[in-house]
């Protein structure tokens, strides 16, 4: 009897440490829902919602080749292989000024193995008409085509720019650092800053824009006229540009004039045959002004869009010079993402 007592109780110990370990059983925890990238199509296509935050962002860029041509374009040879890798990240969210952009472009160019360079080609922060930092200036902006020569030095710097726009016409005003090259004024070293302004506006088929530049430490000026229209199957334009004297935003010539026309023969290509004529291209001796010389160019360029994101360009140019003549140009194809 004892013995029967002594297993009833056991059992009924084993039952009750039994139900307290069901009770206290380690659960493990459902996982939390993963936030996966969702599209922002405020700001156009390519833009997502950075994870966690209401910023919208856009990865671009492109890789481009070209075998380029030229007398003596590298060392001794007419012709050299050049590559372009870029990446352009672009930021966007709202405020209560408009969106808030930011622009980062990073650029490798690449001559052969052991000749590159690596850098910032843009950083800019944008919001409500003003841009502050290293940006593409108006004198950047040309027409289409390969043929004409409208700004001399390098047209993107450390800049603050203004610009008022509406859908029919933009005004703005910029304050750039020219510090990077030299002009061709005797005795002047690196630049101190210059002012450039622009008045665009749009009508029909036609636009058309007026920039000018002040080179504040050359004490020398230049103006420069765009105006396109819609005529036919293509874009025709016409252009001019005047430079005062020897300074960073224009100095190839005292004035110079020149055209071209667009014809988009199809939905993939175009041809684009243009000319330039350059009057006093020689410099005086204090680089004040010009006094004698011309010039003229005279080129072609074809844009074939092979595929999506695949693209060819061929450029050639002959160039007229007193008793300086040659044939220049590049084949270019690029993928762009």
């Amino acid at each position: 009897m004892k013995l029967k007592m002594v297993l009833v109780a056991s059992v009924a110990a084993l039952a009750a440490t039994s139900g307290v370990q069901a009770a206290d059983a380690i659960v493990a925890a459902q996982p939390e829902p993963v936030e996966y990238v969702r599209v922002c199509d405020a700001y156009g296509t390519g833009f997502f919602y950075i994870p966690g935050s209401d910023t919208c962002l856009k990865i671009g860029g492109y890789i481009r080749t070209e075998a380029r041509f030229g007398p003596d374009l590298s060392g001794t040879s007419d012709w050299s292989l050049w590559t372009r890798g870029q990446v352009t990240f672009t930021s966007k969210s709202d405020t209560e000024w408009g969106a808030l952009t930011g622009v980062i472009t990073l650029r490798t160019n690449a001559e052969n193995a052991s000749q590159g360079s690596t850098f910032l080609n843009e950083g800019y922060i944008d919001i409500a008409g003003l841009r502050v930092g290293m940006q593409y200036s108006w004198w950047d902006d040309d027409p289409s085509g390969e043929t004409d020569l409208l700004a001399t030095n390098d047209t993107r710097w450390n800049a603050i720019r203004y610009q008022y726009e509406t859908d029919s016409y933009a005004v703005g005003v910029s304050l750039d650092e020219l510090e990077d090259r030299y002009a061709e004024k005797p005795g002047e070293g690196p630049n101190n800053f210059g002012v450039s302004g622009q008045v665009s506006a749009k009508m029909g088929a036609f636009s058309a824009y007026v920039l000018g530049g002040y080179d504040t430490d050359n004490e020398e000026g230049a103006v420069r006229a765009i105006v396109n229209a819609d005529v036919g199957p293509g874009v025709f334009t016409v252009y001019g540009v005047w430079a005062s004297g020897a300074n960073y935003y224009y100095e190839t010539s005292e004035w110079s004039v020149g055209t071209q026309y667009e014809l988009a023969v199809n939905d993939k290509l175009s041809v684009t045959p243009g000319f330039q004529y350059f009057g006093k291209i020689d410099l005086d001796a204090d680089g004040s002004g010009f006094h004698g010389g011309d010039a003229w160019t005279a080129g072609l360029t074809v844009d074939y869009q092979i595929v999506s994101n695949l693209a060819t360009k061929v450029a050639v140019n002959y160039h007229d010079e007193d008793d300086n003549d040659f044939v220049d140009g590049f084949v270019r194809l690029q993928r762009s993402f």
